[in-house]
């Protein structure tokens, strides 16, 4: 009898031990799993675009920028780098180009220089960086990414920023250098204010990497005109930026005070979390809530299946975007 109790216990014990080896009671956190699938979206602003409806030649030199930019993180990604590392790498392609307001090619403020803002978020543990206001770190995306990995801090702002850029090593530059746009005499950019629905420019690229990992960033010269020390929604981080393994990574464009004030980029991922909304619906209702608030402009934005969604509310919004390899570039609405 009492080996035949002896053996029921053991026999009820490996039940329990297989039933828990199956389904932990106390799992451990989920981590990304590796997949085949890798995918990269990119912005180069919205904007009404009038004067490019009908100039074609204006919208191919456009669009080979886009895809020359979506090129580098593409190849990245492809040979198993970190979606990180094709964000920093794409945006700091567009902030070489002058054709977008990032970088050199930035819009003036009300001062007639170029004051940068840009940032960057890890969906891999939500670590994130960002710079404002600066205006000789040559590449913004990669002083935000220095503050997100080597400070205790997230957002670095003015000349604390740019000397901090100095320090650890990045490459500055003088002001003029980001100059390239011809000045009116009120030392705005020529043909732009802040309230005109022309505006275009800001850039932003998201990305899936082959590990599983999402990351995001946003790069921008602000709005043509702006006062003294204003912030935009692109360097902070749930307003123009924001980026989680566990649903989707966001870069916004457009009218900034707005997509401050709804919190657009994490919002996107919180009607992900919270409501379950597959991707395309929960960025069509973050625009759809913008509209109703008489704000402008648009997000892009890949999930952790590798699902892309680019939604706007302008005529236009310059964008790319990769699955696997198989590239797709657009700049007025379909």
């Amino acid at each position: 009898m009492i080996k035949q109790k002896a053996g029921l216990q053991i026999g009820i014990i490996i039940v329990f031990l297989c039933i828990a080896l199956w389904h932990p009671v106390c799992s451990q956190p989920q981590t990304a799993q590796p997949n085949k699938n890798y995918a990269i979206v990119l912005h180069g602003g919205a904007g009404v675009m009038r004067a490019l409806q009908h100039d074609i030649p204006k919208q191919r030199q456009y669009k080979n920028a886009l895809l020359k930019a979506l090129s580098i993180g593409d190849s990245l990604l492809k040979t198993g780098g970190s979606s990180l590392d094709a964000v920093e790498q794409t945006i700091r392609y567009l902030e070489n180009n002058p054709l977008f307001n990032a970088g050199r090619g930035a819009v003036y403020s009300s001062k007639g220089i170029c004051e940068l803002d840009a940032s960057i978020m890890n969906g891999h543990g939500c670590t994130a960086g960002a710079v404002g206001g600066v205006t000789t770190v040559q590449h913004p995306i990669s002083a935000a990414r220095a503050v997100m990995e080597k400070t205790k801090h997230v957002f670095l702002v003015s000349a604390g920023a740019d000397t901090f850029a100095r320090k650890v090593g990045l490459n500055t530059v003088p002001n003029t250098y980001f100059q390239t746009r011809p000045k009116s005499p009120g030392n705005k950019a020529s043909g732009q204010t802040h309230s005109s629905p022309d505006k275009w420019g800001t850039v932003g690229c998201v990305a899936l990497d082959k590990d599983g990992h999402l990351a995001a960033g946003t790069s921008t010269g602000g709005l043509s005109g702006k006062k003294w020390g204003r912030i935009g929604d692109s360097p902070i981080i749930g307003a123009g930026t924001y980026a989680d393994d566990k649903t989707c990574a966001v870069s916004c464009t457009g009218i900034g005070e707005y997509f401050i004030r709804y919190s657009i980029a994490y919002d996107v991922s919180a009607r992900m979390k919270y409501k379950h909304l597959p991707l395309r619906e929960a960025t069509r209702e973050v625009i759809d809530q913008l509209s109703s608030n008489k704000g402008s402009g648009g997000v892009i934005a890949v999930d952790n299946n590798g699902n892309i969604s680019t939604q706007f509310n302008t005529p236009g919004m310059f964008r790319a975007w990769s699955k696997n390899g198989a590239f797709e570039v657009h700049v007025f609405k379909d």
